[in-house]
């Protein structure tokens, strides 16, 4: 008789109404948005700081390129030496004092200019005063030169090298960019997936080995059912969990905003005022539509399709090691020596995909190791963005479904021996002979 749907039903049953589950299902998104909360609502006083720049010009030539902004305004001083300065700006408590020398020419100046402060400033300040000097000094200096700003301006040139398929396919460095993007978040869902329920996979059968209840369980199950429902059923769990996750998060992160008045957004734009100058420029409308088209090109059927199968083909296929592990030891602390060479091919998958996969995604490393089953959920997920075949996408699944099928009879062996051994630490020269029981 088939006890696997019961086994799945009881697993995923016992799973959802421990207490611990439940907490956790509904404490962890508060916790997380109450996270985002506090680094919104710090990153918002950041950028809502007011600042007073004191400027010293003695060159008479920079000053009147500072105009004032929402949060920083700039006090023009004159007739006064720099000590003088400085001592102005202690008094009055000013973020700090801008100084330009009087200097023979502009390259002097740009050398010699220097910021004041009481503290280090901003990278964000620095960085906006700097772009600021060093434009107005080149058309100084262009205009010294007997050079019309005007003309060269109308003679600039941006170019932009249009990329094309043979096929007459068109795409964009953007594209390359959004795709990498989600090809990483892909992997790096599934590999924390792994690390995470694989982990509650493993704690569940070692649990039900320390209190003797698979001692009862095993008498009327086949071991390979039982490990089977322990995947599936835990799985299931997790799903749901996450699901709820993501539906409960959204509603409190809506929520946090509109009640205590939180932009979310702000933790993002830490230089603002760096950000506001960029997007004043022509381009950047320009950008945005090119995202747009990139994202529309994206081919999101066959992303879809494949995220599903590679996402549940790995995660079933290193969940099944870890049941294998779990069977073999009496306590967790002794799960570490089997541990490294599961995680190992993950963490080189993930190194694989990121280093490769934007330079090369069709080459030979990218390639190989797609197929390999232990690599290939998150090296494939990386590199269909940028367009792989069909048949190596199938090829690529049908390896890792006959991996897992080889994985589960492997672990169904260690499993079936591991679960009634106790008091012992196995070596791997051990877990070889029980393949042979």
């Amino acid at each position: 008789m088939n006890h696997l749907p019961l086994i799945i039903k009881r697993e995923y049953l016992t799973k959802v109404r421990n207490r611990s589950f439940i907490v956790m299902t509904f404490v962890s998104p508060l916790i997380f948005i109450a996270l985002i909360a506090v680094v919104s609502y710090l990153s918002q006083l950041n950028n809502d700081k007011k600042r007073t720049i004191s400027v010293l010009d003695d060159s008479g030539i920079l000053s009147s390129i500072f105009e004032n902004t929402e949060n920083t305004t700039y006090k023009r001083l004159s007739n006064m030496t720099l000590q003088e300065a400085i001592t102005d700006v202690k008094k009055e408590e000013n973020y700090g004092l801008l100084y330009i020398p009087k200097t023979s020419d502009f390259e002097s100046i740009s050398e010699n200019i220097k910021f004041y402060s009481e503290e280090s400033p901003s990278i964000s300040v620095i960085s906006s005063l700097e772009n600021k000097l060093e434009r107005k000094l080149n058309e100084l200096q262009l205009l010294e030169s007997g050079l019309d700003i005007a003309m060269i301006e109308e003679a600039r040139t941006s170019v932009d090298i249009g990329q094309e398929s043979f096929d007459g396919k068109k795409s964009s460095k953007i594209d390359n960019i959004l795709k990498l993007a989600f090809g990483g978040a892909a992997g790096y869902l599934l590999f924390m997936f792994i690390i995470i329920y694989g982990n509650m996979i493993m704690r569940s059968v070692i649990e039900e080995k320390t209190s003797r209840i698979i001692e009862v369980i095993i008498s009327s199950v086949k071991p390979v059912q039982l490990m089977m429902g322990k995947i599936i059923g835990t799985s299931l769990a997790g799903i749901s969990q996450f699901v709820i996750w993501v539906i409960l998060g959204g509603i409190l992160l809506v929520v946090v905003s509109a009640i205590f008045g939180i932009d979310v957004t702000a933790m993002n734009t830490p230089q603002q005022e760096l950000v506001n100058e960029a997007m004043s420029n022509g381009s950047a409308q320009e950008m945005a539509e090119n995202i747009l088209s990139s994202i529309a090109s994206l081919p999101m059927t066959n992303l879809v399709i494949a995220f599903l199968f590679f996402f549940v083909g790995g995660y079933l296929l290193y969940s099944s090691l870890y049941a294998a592990i779990g069977a073999a030891v009496d306590n967790e602390t002794d799960t570490q020596q089997f541990m490294l060479p599961i995680l190992m091919p993950l963490i080189l998958a993930v190194y694989v995909g990121i280093f490769t996969v934007i330079e090369d995604p069709h080459g030979t490393v990218s390639t190989v190791f797609s197929f390999i089953p232990l690599t290939s959920p998150v090296v494939m997920l990386m590199r269909i963005p940028f367009g792989v075949p069909i048949w190596q996408q199938l090829l690529s699944l049908i390896i890792l479904i006959g991996t897992f099928s080889f994985t589960v009879w492997f672990a169904s062996k260690i499993y079936r021996v591991g679960i009634l051994m106790y008091g012992k630490k196995p070596t791997y020269k051990e877990l070889f002979k029980w393949l042979k029981y």
